[in-house]
C-alpha cells in the first residue's frame, strides 16, 4: 500500500535550477558608501549608498536604505526604501514604502499601494542586464567593480 512505485522510465535530468534569491550581503543602517557595487548574490541595502550596482541576483533596498546610481542593474529588484536613479532588472517590485525616481525597463513589475514611482516604464519580454562573466575564485575583480575603498589602500 505505501511501497514506492518502481520508475518505468529513466529519470529526465534536472533542469538548471533559477539562481536563488536568497540575501548573502548587508549594508547596515547607519553605514554610507561610496562606489561600485558588482558580484553574484543577495545584497540588503539598509543604509546608504552612492553609485553604480551591477547584480547577478536580487537586490533589496529596504525600509532605510538609500540608494543614488546611475543605472541598477540585478535580475530581481525589491524596494521598500527609497531609489534615485534608472533600474534595469528582469523583475522589479516596489513596496507600500518605496520611492523610486528614475526609468525603469523589466519584464515583470509589481508595486503595493502607495509605492511611489516617477519616471518611464519600459515593459520587455526579455531583459538582458548586461553582466558579463565573473571572474574565477581567486582572481580579482576589474579595478572599476571594487568601488572606492580600493584606491584607499594605495
Amino acid at each position: 500500500m505505501f511501497r514506492k512505485r518502481a520508475q518505468a522510465t529513466p529519470a529526465q535530468p534536472a533542469a538548471a535550477a533559477p539562481p536563488t534569491e536568497r540575501i548573502t550581503s548587508v549594508l547596515s543602517t547607519g553605514i554610507t558608501w561610496k562606489g561600485q557595487l558588482g558580484g553574484s548574490g543577495g545584497v540588503r541595502i539598509e543604509g546608504t549608498f552612492e553609485g553604480d550596482i551591477a547584480v547577478r541576483g536580487l537586490l533589496v533596498v529596504g525600509e532605510t536604505g538609500r540608494l543614488t546610481c546611475q543605472t541598477l542593474r540585478a535580475n530581481t529588484v525589491i524596494i521598500a526604501g527609497m531609489v534615485k536613479g534608472d533600474i534595469l532588472a528582469e523583475r522589479l517590485e516596489i513596496r507600500s514604502t518605496g520611492r523610486v525616481w528614475g526609468d525603469v525597463t523589466t519584464a515583470s513589475f509589481a508595486t503595493e499601494e502607495g509605492a511611489f514611482l516617477r519616471g518611464q516604464i519600459t515593459m520587455e519580454e526579455r531583459v538582458d542586464i548586461g553582466i558579463g562573466p565573473l571572474p574565477e575564485p581567486g582572481e580579482s575583480l576589474p579595478e572599476e567593480a571594487q568601488g572606492e575603498s580600493a584606491n584607499q589602500r594605495e
